[in-house]
């Protein structure tokens, strides 16, 4: 007789939930946000669920399970975070207490707060004192700029329960002062990544609370915060030494000096913008470059002040093989002795932003040229002394340029954009105001000739012609025929296209545009590409139809003439056979 096999025991997790998460370090994606307890030392210890649950206090610890209910937690997790939508999560979570609990942590790791409902939701759920999970407890990221328009002071109040939150962002919701954000800040010990971006009514109270309290702190971005100043960011620089991401965007109050110490102080910055920040000059830019071995992304944009001196003065044997994007748009001062050190020492540029930057000749152009396949996006905007000679070798010599921008390159024609449709991987091409170019270079854009075929599917996605005033319409169907991927189209003050048959499928223009700025408006993108495209077509169709009948008509009345011509000749020939025939009989 088969005795019947017994249910083994298993034990449950009583440990406290881990004080660390993984899970919202600034270098992960957004797609990484279900999978952070796998970082973890040992998953069954450290359970977001199980330290929560406040009613598996069981005898002994022992408890009869089904054999689902034998998976240690981080398998669970793991199945649980292949859900596909909260509901289904939620779900789980009433089947059993065991799976509640591994559930939990995940369904509120990033609690929706997209719309008020949800936002009421939470806020009453987090506010609970006798609640089954202590909530407040698992919030890790939280976004409230969905509601942007409608966020106060009042609004986050619930959510300063919260005091293990990682990410915290608040762009846009420009209603609420600094009593609602250091509400918020205050106590939390683990925030990592902070973003008040456009909070115009911050002050340096906000960032003083910040270095108080977030000393983890990687990530910060008080864009257009206009009214912080130099003193409280040299504080945060001095007691967030684990910064890796920096945005003073429009922090126009900043000068070298709270720069120069976050050089100093936090040696970990990847990144760091400064986009019109007048008061930055070279002397930061020098020290930024040469403290920071692992900079990544410098955004020097409307920085007016730095010129040429910023990088020759860099040390001649340093080198910067970690930087990858480079913006001075604008930075006038910035010539061509300039870019050749840049090129020089950071060999490895992938992004190079140089509009604006006048000054600039072919000589920077054929010192980008050695970047030669690291190099994808490019901007030369502006830059009119720039001639063909030049971009045909920048396409020789960097053949995986995937966006380029030549606006105002009054001196390029055809040729330079022929060559540019040789380029295997090219995305995007701005050519306004280059009116020298024709339906020549539309059609080479549009039919690239790539090795080894000898004509190639286009990749382009964004092209801009704007005021390339020779351009007509069938070089631009031809255009809309063999480009696929195309999402975007400008031709603004394009004449042909200011018609009011095709400017109906054009997207608005920006409000603030001007009467006469409205007027030669002409943009197309998303499905305005495809209706563009397909009203072509039909045009097109109706004027071949046209074209082939009234070639047919003319054939028709050729033949008839003909016919009259033929018909009187052999008329003529009777008439003279016959005189001859009768003529000598006649006598």
């Amino acid at each position: 007789m088969v005795m019947p096999r017994t249910r083994q025991t298993a034990r449950l997790s009583s440990e406290a939930p881990s004080e660390t998460s993984s899970s919202t370090s600034p270098e992960r994606t957004v797609d990484d946000d279900t999978d952070f307890f796998m970082a973890q030392a040992n998953d069954s210890e450290s359970s977001i669920g199980v330290g929560n649950f406040r009613d598996l206090n069981v005898q002994n610890g022992q408890v009869i399970l089904p054999p689902i209910g034998r998976l240690p937690p981080e398998l669970l997790i793991a199945t649980f975070s292949k859900l596909s939508s909260p509901s289904d999560m939620l779900s789980c979570m009433l089947v059993c207490r065991r799976w509640a609990a591994n559930c939990v942590g995940l369904l509120w790791h990033r609690p929706s707060c997209n719309n008020w409902d949800n936002l009421k939701s939470v806020a009453a759920s987090v506010g609970e004192p006798d609640s089954l999970f202590a909530y407040g407890e698992l919030v890790k990221r939280l976004n409230l700029s969905a509601l942007a328009e409608d966020v106060s002071d009042g609004t986050v109040v619930p959510f300063t329960q919260c005091k293990r939150i990682e990410r915290l962002t608040l762009t846009n919701c420009s209603k609420l002062t600094d009593k609602g954000v250091s509400d918020l800040v205050e106590g939390n010990r683990h925030l990592q990544a902070l973003d008040v971006s456009e909070l115009r009514s911050l002050t340096d109270h906000t960032l003083y609370v910040v270095s108080r309290n977030c000393p983890r702190l990687q990530g910060l971005n008080i864009t257009g915060c206009a009214k912080v100043t130099d003193d409280s960011l040299i504080v945060l620089s001095e007691n967030c030494r684990q910064l890796k991401r920096l945005k003073l965007n429009g922090v126009n109050q900043v000068t070298n000096k709270a720069i120069v110490s976050f050089a100093e102080n936090c040696p970990a910055i990847l990144e760091i913008d400064l986009y019109d920040c007048k008061f930055v000059t070279n002397a930061s830019v020098t020290s930024l470059m040469g403290t920071l071995r692992n900079l990544r992304e410098l955004r020097l944009a409307l920085c007016t002040e730095v010129n040429d001196s910023a990088f020759l003065d860099l040390p001649a044997h340093l080198t910067f093989d970690s930087l990858r994007i480079l913006d001075l748009t604008a930075c006038e001062n910035v010539k061509d002795d300039a870019v050749e050190r840049i090129v020089d020492s950071a060999p490895r540029l992938r992004n190079l932003v140089l509009a604006k930057c006048k000054f600039i000749t072919d000589r920077s152009v054929l010192a980008i040229c050695r970047l030669g396949k690291n190099l994808h996006y490019v901007h030369l905007g502006h830059c009119s002394n720039i001639t063909d000679a030049a971009v045909i070798q920048l396409v020789k010599s960097c053949n995986r340029i995937r966006y380029i921008d030549l606006a105002c390159c009054n001196r390029l024609t055809d040729t330079s954009v022929q060559q540019l449709a040789t380029l295997p991987k090219l995305r995007r091409i701005g050519l306004v105001k280059c009116q020298a170019i024709t339906n020549r270079s539309i059609i080479a854009l549009a039919r690239p000739k790539v090795y080894p075929h000898p004509v190639g599917a286009s990749s382009l996605e964004r092209v801009h012609l704007s005021y390339c005033i020779h351009l007509t319409m069938p070089g631009i169907h031809v255009l809309l025929q063999n480009c696929p991927r195309l999402t975007h189209l400008s031709l603004t003050g394009v004449q042909e296209f200011l018609r009011e048959d095709l400017t109906t499928f054009c997207r608005e223009a920006p409000p603030e545009f001007t009467h006469q700025q409205r007027e030669v408006f002409c943009v197309f993108s998303g499905e305005g590409v495809s209706r563009l495209r397909d009203f072509l077509n039909r045009k097109m169709a109706t004027i071949r139809d046209e074209t082939e009948a009234t070639m047919y008509d003319d054939d028709e009345e050729l033949d008839e003439d003909e016919g009259q011509v033929t018909g009187l000749m052999h008329a003529t020939a009777i008439n003279d056979e016959d005189y001859i025939d009768v003529g000598p009989t006649d006598g």
